[in-house]
């Protein structure tokens, strides 16, 4: 007789209670702590187990190691109902992680503490230039094979490529003007004049995502933005002595960005079908 057929066993009734999983304490601590050491034991259950059952078992535990734990904004999205393929797509979006959150509040301190400072001169010309550009930066870092690190997965994920498109663009939109509010509301001497830049930054934003669509997600923002900053300059230059507000920070100015964001807004909407033929923008 071998030292294995001398030593306890768990009782064959307890291993089919076990395998049911219909053992009960104190029994079933025992037989945990005496499986995980007694090969014969696990070999007896195996045996007594359903394998089909045992596989699935095992299956469902494997996926459950292996699956990725949700980060914060994540299980945020998912608690809202938003599906798990959608907010993992959110989740993955580069400027919606905290590096790129935290650059941009970096970013607006420092020009409300310059605009702060500047009270001689009564003039926040430097917020309302910079507050734009912004949120175009964020949406142009949100798609394209060069920019998104989950271009791969948002290629095959179950959805239109312009509806992927506006869900990013409309999260990445949501936290950078939310930020550009925040920023906003610690200027409250300049009053309406500080919200200025609501207007530009919705027609920097729609026009480069229309330009997408024939120019690729990094070309089109950089004109667009390059353009805005043209055309600050040449408002700089053309304006009168007496006149504080560049033009595009005006009411006709703010009448102008509207007509562009809808006008913009019209074209991207013509041009959907653009971002599904290989959901790069730039093909």
């Amino acid at each position: 007789m071998t030292y294995e057929d001398r030593r306890w066993h768990v009782p064959e009734n307890d291993l089919r209670a076990y395998a049911r999983g219909g053992l009960e304490a104190p029994a079933l601590w025992s037989a945990d702590t005496h499986l995980t050491a007694c090969a014969h034991c696990r070999a007896v259950l195996a045996d007594l187990g359903d394998p089909v059952a045992l596989d699935a078992g095992w299956e469902r535990l494997d996926t459950e190691l292996d699956a990725p734990r949700p980060g914060l904004l994540e299980s945020l999205l998912l608690r809202l109902g938003v599906r798990d393929h959608t907010a993992r797509l959110l989740a993955a979006t580069p400027a919606l992680r905290r590096s790129w959150l935290g650059a941009v509040t970096a970013v607006l301190l420092l020009t409300v503490a310059v605009t702060v400072g500047r009270t001689e001169s009564g003039r926040l010309t430097f917020f309302l230039a910079l507050a734009p550009l912004l949120p175009l930066a964020g949406v142009a870092l949100s798609y394209g094979p060069r920019m998104d690190p989950t271009y791969e997965m948002a290629v095959v994920a179950p959805m239109h490529g312009f509806r992927l498109l506006m869900i990013r663009t409309v999260a990445v939109l949501a936290a950078g003007l939310g930020l550009n509010g925040l920023a906003t509301l610690a200027l409250p001497g300049y009053g309406l004049l500080a919200l200025s830049w609501l207007l530009p930054a919705l027609a920097l934003t729609a026009t480069a995502l229309a330009l997408s669509a024939r120019l690729g997600p990094v070309l089109a923002p950089a004109l667009t933005g390059g353009g805005w900053v043209a055309l600050l300059v040449t408002a700089d230059a053309v304006r009168s002595g007496g006149q504080e507000t560049l033009a595009p920070f005006t009411a006709a100015g703010q009448g102008v960005s509207a007509a562009v964001a809808v006008l913009a807004a019209g074209l991207l909407v013509l041009l959907r079908d653009r971002f599904d033929l290989s959901r790069d923008p730039a093909v």
